[in-house]
């Protein structure tokens, strides 16, 4: 049998947003795996038992996440709530990642922060604990073909993703690189004909606390509206984003010498983070506003 013909293993990429959730409680698969995203810098989280169990999770050093600190609490609700094990997996740290590309920070022209920090914890998680192909279940909703289309025009000749990785180094000192075909996604949500307003339905009056921002609170992906009113809310975490774009000398210098401007929001409006942080908004609407108001990413692979 060719390899699509074979029973797969499945896993379920989870975020800690409600609709991978729905799928890990609706779903049942092999595995279901979640990716911290790690930082430095500053420490959010005060319990040491819930850092010491984030670290016997992750088997890393933890010190602070740039997402909601509530998707921690989520995610063990809902491995109690599904009454199976969620994996952790996490790979180098937001700072690390953002050294590795020259101290520039990822923004839609070099989109790097998903690949790195998200998928490749999880092709080494695969790599180790299964490596053969699966079904891998991604939490886009009905109304959400274009991300599934974006997906899918992906896969290679067999219907699979690829991922490329380093298998060690060739006698010059370069890196040796490999692509392996790994996962068959599938989104069951898609199938089924469901939306978001069936997944929150279903959440209503479960045990499992979900943060209303999902994935890194300073997200280029979010609308400025939404990123000023962060800075409300996770004023810790928003500095430090502000902080990676270096001061405004800084930033025209690197645009000037390379071309590449050293912004989140690069490709978009432009706008530096400070500028974001300064900018007055004019109504209490704004209050209430979650990342459903302005984005989809909520899907185990942020900004796909």
């Amino acid at each position: 049998k060719s390899i699509l013909q074979r029973t797969m293993k499945t896993v379920n990429s989870l975020s800690g947003g409600k609709t991978s959730s729905y799928i890990a409680a609706n779903y049942p698969a092999d595995y279901n795996v979640f990716a911290l995203v790690r930082m430095n810098g500053i420490q959010t989280i005060k319990d040491k038992k819930l850092i010491q169990f984030i670290e016997d999770k992750i088997q890393k050093p933890f010190i602070a996440t740039p997402e909601d600190d509530k998707i921690i609490n989520t995610m063990i609700d809902l491995e109690q709530y599904i009454g199976k094990e969620i994996k952790w997996v996490s790979g180098v740290t937001f700072d690390e990642h953002i050294k590795s590309i020259n101290g520039n920070v990822p923004n839609l022209m070099r989109r790097t922060c998903t690949q790195s920090l998200k998928l490749q914890p999880m092709f080494e998680w695969w790599l180790k604990e299964i490596n053969e192909i699966v079904e891998m279940r991604i939490g886009f909703r009905a109304n959400e073909m274009r991300r599934a289309n974006n997906t899918t025009s992906r896969l290679n000749k067999n219907g699979l993703l690829e991922f490329k990785h380093i298998i060690g180094k060739h006698k010059n000192g370069n890196n040796k690189w490999k692509t392996t075909e790994w996962q068959k996604p599938f989104y069951p949500l898609i199938k089924d004909n469901l939306y978001k307003d069936q997944i929150n339905l279903y959440w209503k009056d479960k045990d499992v606390l979900f943060a209303p921002i999902n994935n890194c609170v300073g997200c280029f992906h979010q609308n400025t509206i939404l990123l000023r009113k962060r800075f409300d809310w996770f004023p810790e975490k928003m500095e430090w984003f502000m902080s990676k774009e270096g001061n405004d000398k800084l930033i025209r210098r690197t645009e000037k010498n390379s071309g590449n401007i050293n912004l989140w929001r690069a490709g978009q409006d432009k706008l530096t983070y400070k500028q974001v942080k300064n900018t007055k908004l004019q109504a209490s609407l704004f209050d209430d506003l979650t990342t459903d108001d302005f984005n989809d990413c909520d899907s185990g692979y942020c900004g796909l």
